[in-house]
């Protein structure tokens, strides 16, 4: 009798053990696909994309190299260009960092050598490493000391504003965006160059931006 009840049962784990050793096979998925960073990608929505970003970067970069003040100073301005005081204000959601990093890139690389460009997102390493020289931790190097850090005498601000419409019976939405980009003079804020990027799009849906 014990060696009838206990045949179901081994039948039964060899079933389970045969079961667990099947290969399953996965549904192939779309391919990678490189696309040019310039042209419009094969994800699009009503949001601001690569190649908007290339397209704005370049027309503020070559603007602001016809700044008398900025390109054809006697003495090569400090500029800071970054996020910090670029504001989002619109429906779309970005990191503002890919925007004013590629414009600062650029306009260093163009600029050649008649703007200098404070590095002020990195200003806690700088200090970091002013400590320890201080200190006697590390020998000078040889570039020759300064009483501070390198102040700004121009600064990147700027915002992005949107409006937004949507056909409730479509579906359609449709969004205008506005990238207001500004030059302020950090010793007496006036606003020495202004420029703006306009952008307008329309999608039956629109698509998640991460």
């Amino acid at each position: 009798m014990r060696r009838a009840r206990a045949l179901p049962l081994l039948v039964l784990a060899s079933a389970f053990s045969l079961s667990a050793c099947q290969t399953v096979q996965n549904t192939a998925g779309t391919p990678t696909q490189y696309l040019d960073p310039g042209s419009s990608g094969v994800v699009r929505g009503v949001g601001i994309e690569g190649q908007d970003i290339r397209s704005m970067s370049d027309e503020m970069m070559r603007d602001l190299l016809t700044v008398p003040a900025l390109a054809n100073a006697s003495i090569s301005p400090n500029v800071i260009v970054d996020a910090e005081y670029f504001q989002n204000e619109s429906s779309s959601r970005i990191n503002k960092n890919i925007i004013t990093d590629r414009l600062r890139v650029d306009l260093n690389r163009a600029s050649r050598g008649r703007m200098q460009f404070v590095g002020r997102q990195y200003a806690d390493m700088v200090q970091s490493e002013r400590n320890l020289n201080q200190a006697g931790v590390v020998s000078g190097g040889t570039i020759a000391r300064t009483a501070g850090q390198l102040a700004g005498d121009y600064r990147l601000g700027g915002r992005i504003t949107s409006i937004d419409a949507r056909d409730p019976r479509s579906g359609m939405i449709e969004r205008t965006h506005q990238i207001t980009f500004e030059m302020v003079n950090l010793q007496n804020g006036q606003i020495i160059w202004s420029n703006y990027y306009d952008l307008r799009k329309a999608a039956q849906d629109d698509i998640i931006y991460r």
